[in-house]
């Protein structure tokens, strides 16, 4: 491995150790604070949560515009897009059931993120159909525009790590604008638009670094893979925990 390959390994690292460590301050937090009863919009949530009378037949739209997007990419032989568009949203299904088990292990006074207004479907405690829908869009977009070389620097910065940023912060400033009209809602305060550290490093950074490192895997069959290990993973989570009604 060449010094620029090797900078692109140390980085990455450091970034995960940085998401591993913020991940671990985020799950003790709500602990450690004086949480009772519920608090705004829980109940709500709760109510709504696989609640299939709120049908929208917009789902069946979504649905054909996503299955069209990937058609495209398949037309054009582009596996590595595809493989990490569906990393990117299994790296948020990994968020949205330890969100759900947060709200569960804190007795129902709140998730982390909550949806508000009307959903076609609501899956788990904060996640829809529409944002699975627009994080299929998302993670194909995240590959375009990336440079071919992954061992290449921006300002001495490895650009996989670079861009996984910046696309983070894109996604957190579209949070911060729902979240401003109550559309999404924050109730804690470490995690919120006034103290956005968490969000950063968590609400779409690991997602995108995710899908880079799908992307950039030598072959088609590491990356299926890769992406069917975790996606069965997460399957046989959610066919466990929902039963039991932790998330």
């Amino acid at each position: 491995m060449d010094e620029k390959g090797n900078t692109r390994v140390i980085q990455m690292r450091v970034a995960w150790i940085l998401i591993a460590l913020a991940y671990i301050i985020v799950w003790i937090l709500p602990f450690l604070a004086d949480l009772s009863g519920h608090a705004h919009g829980s109940a709500q949530n709760l109510a709504n949560t696989r609640d299939a009378s709120h049908f929208g037949w917009w789902i069946i739209a979504l649905l054909g515009a996503v299955s069209f997007a990937y058609a495209l990419e398949l037309d054009r032989g582009n596996w590595s897009g595809i493989f990490a568009g569906i990393s990117f949203v299994l790296m948020d299904t990994f968020n949205e059931i330890w969100n759900g088990l947060i709200f569960t292990a804190t007795g129902g006074y709140s998730a982390y993120w909550m949806c508000n207004f009307t959903s076609g479907y609501q899956t788990l405690i904060g996640w829809n159909i529409e944002i699975i829908f627009c994080f299929l869009f998302f993670g194909l977009c995240v590959t375009k525009g990336l440079p071919k070389d992954k061992d290449a620097k921006i300002i001495g910065i490895n650009n996989r790590v670079v861009f996984a940023f910046a696309w983070a912060m894109l996604g957190v400033i579209v949070e911060i604008i729902l979240n401003s009209f109550d559309a999404l809602i924050w109730n804690y305060w470490w995690w919120s638009a006034r103290f956005p550290l968490f969000l950063m490093l968590l609400a779409y950074f690991p997602f995108t670094l995710l899908a880079y490192y799908v992307y950039d895997l030598p072959t088609t069959k590491q990356q299926a893979k890769f992406v069917g290990i975790m996606g069965g993973i997460l399957l046989i989570t959610l066919l466990v925990f929902i039963p039991l009604g932790w998330i």
